[in-house]
């Protein structure tokens, strides 16, 4: 039986994500994925990979069994033994939200998020396990935070994955509006909304997830403690359903697609830039794939870019393609 990796799961108190807007939890676990031999030579150091996961999960989530697929931890033990990818640590956190999910971004509707994973959780493993060069990956909300962490933060990450991540936001995020609006309406406004939501015993119905996904976007992207709805402007009127182009601006300047022109600089110096999306995407995220990577080529950037035959969901048979190729670059 080939060798086998171990988790560690450790409890981090958190001092960035004190006094946060929801009341979210500021101690919350962090899972490692530890690679087979690695305590057999003190002396040899690892590639690492941080783990961003997609709306409604959490790091944990990644190592959950699943009969029909292959947890991750599985699956890296697997292509570690056949020598397809290099021994590697993955740390994944638990950035978890009352708003159903986390872009990982400094919000002051969410939490300083960002800050969490670049002041607390990469050092933390830093310090605790012996780790060489940095990258991230993730998929759709996790994609996103991927990109745009390895965008702003090349001093942290050499390399990075981004699949089904969110982007060209017009396409994107858009269509979501009328029925959130709806949804938001008939129960008095975004925060009572929010209430019902977690006072239902299925919050897994598919008629919440179009207001919770708008909701948990529009704290990411456009902020503001004035707001008397949970601290968060909204690009379309709340009660007229009126767009507001100066609060999209704000969503726009977050969207990768618009960055990558800022950052172009930081993308270039990446060993990798991985991107992929299934064609039958039920969010139009292919069409944010290739606006992001059309962008990208433009900017003298050049990404290895991947579309396969699939939806969003239960697509982690992708990181086959991308895990192996991260720790080459890494290693």
């Amino acid at each position: 039986m080939p060798a086998r990796g171990r988790l560690a799961v450790h409890r981090l108190a958190s001092e960035v994500l004190t006094g946060n807007a929801l009341g979210d939890p500021t101690e919350r676990n962090l899972t490692v994925y530890v690679p087979p031999g690695y305590d057999d030579d003190p002396s040899r150091s690892y590639p690492a990979l941080l783990a961003l996961t997609g709306f409604t999960g959490t790091g944990a989530m990644l190592f959950n069994i699943d009969p029909l697929a292959e947890d991750l931890a599985s699956r890296l033990d697997r292509l570690i033994a056949s020598g397809a990818c290099p021994p590697i640590l993955v740390a994944a956190p638990d950035c978890f939200t009352r708003l159903g999910g986390n872009q990982y971004l400094n919000s002051t509707a969410t939490g300083r998020y960002e800050d969490y994973l670049l002041e607390e959780v990469v050092p933390f493993v830093k310090r605790t396990y012996r780790t060489g060069r940095w990258g991230v990956f993730g998929k759709s909300s996790g994609g996103y935070g991927s990109i745009v962490q390895a965008m702003r933060h090349p001093e942290v990450f050499d390399a990075v994955a981004d699949h089904s991540g969110d982007s060209n936001f017009e396409l994107a995020y858009i269509p979501d509006f009328p029925e959130a609006l709806d949804r938001w309406r008939e129960a008095g406004g975004p925060a009572k909304w929010l209430d019902a939501f977690w006072a239902d015993p299925n919050r897994h119905r598919k008629k919440h997830h179009k207001a919770l996904n708008a909701l948990a976007m529009a704290a990411h992207y456009s902020p503001n403690p004035a707001s008397p709805h949970l601290g968060i402007d909204f690009p379309f009127d709340l009660e007229t359903g009126v767009f507001h182009p100066e609060v999209w601006k704000r969503w726009q300047d977050h969207d990768p697609v618009r960055m990558v022109a800022r950052y172009a600089e930081n993308l270039k110096a990446l060993a990798l830039v991985y991107t992929d999306c299934g064609t039958q995407d039920e969010f139009s995220l292919h069409w944010g794939a290739r606006a992001l990577v059309a962008a990208m080529r433009r900017n003298g950037v050049e990404p290895v870019h991947h579309e396969f035959d699939d939806g969003h969901m239960s697509v982690s048979y992708r990181y086959d393609v991308s895990l192996p190729l991260l720790g080459k670059a890494l290693a």
